[in-house]
């Protein structure tokens, strides 16, 4: 894995495009503060770029360098989910302006908790872009081998840990946090 480690970073560090395995499904990744590399995924993806991604972090800690005024509910649910779960805040900052939604400045994150990407996010010290690897419209992989060939050739590194591994995995669940700390679930 530590190799898988080194080759992203160098990867995400030069603006390239990942293709690996999260706490969920197979993702598209990227650094989530550079604007031209979150451009290659919407491209990679054919997703139109008014379509939201999300976000990955290390720890629930980062949240506020990302985040303005996160509400205090939002790390509770954090800390009580018994599953993936992605929050969507509002007042979103120091991402790459096509991460946030401009609609009403919002970005979903969540924080990794699978044995590759908290470890990958600390050592790259920003956070990374995570989409389904599929292309828009396509039903999203629930492991490697039902990743579509397109995707696969089309990035910069394609992360070999955990591609074996042919469990279902499923997306996270999705809630959205007002400012005033009001919970709207999107996806259970």
């Amino acid at each position: 894995m530590n190799e898988d480690l080194n080759k992203a970073l160098e990867v995400l560090r030069a603006g390239g495009v990942i293709l690996y395995p999260t706490d969920t499904i197979w993702g598209l990744g990227c650094d989530a503060t550079n604007a031209e590399a979150v451009r290659r995924i919407y491209s990679i993806k054919q997703r139109a770029d008014n379509k939201s991604l999300i976000v990955l972090v290390d720890s629930a800690a980062r949240i506020d360098s990302y985040v303005q005024n996160a509400p205090e509910v939002a790390f509770s649910l954090i800390e009580l989910a018994t599953s993936p779960l992605t929050v969507i805040f509002e007042g979103a900052k120091n991402l790459a302006d096509n991460v946030i939604n401009a609609e009403d400045q919002s970005v979903g994150i969540r924080v990794a908790t699978d044995d590759f990407c908290p470890t990958l996010i600390q050592r790259f010290r920003k956070p990374i872009v995570s989409t389904s690897a599929n292309i828009s419209g396509q039903p999203a992989p629930a492991c490697f081998s039902e990743i579509d060939q397109r995707i696969i050739d089309s990035v910069d590194y394609v992360v070999r840990h955990r591609q074996d591994d042919n469990s279902k995995h499923k997306a996270s669940g999705i809630v959205k946090i007002g400012r005033n700390g009001e919970v709207k679930v999107i996806r259970e």
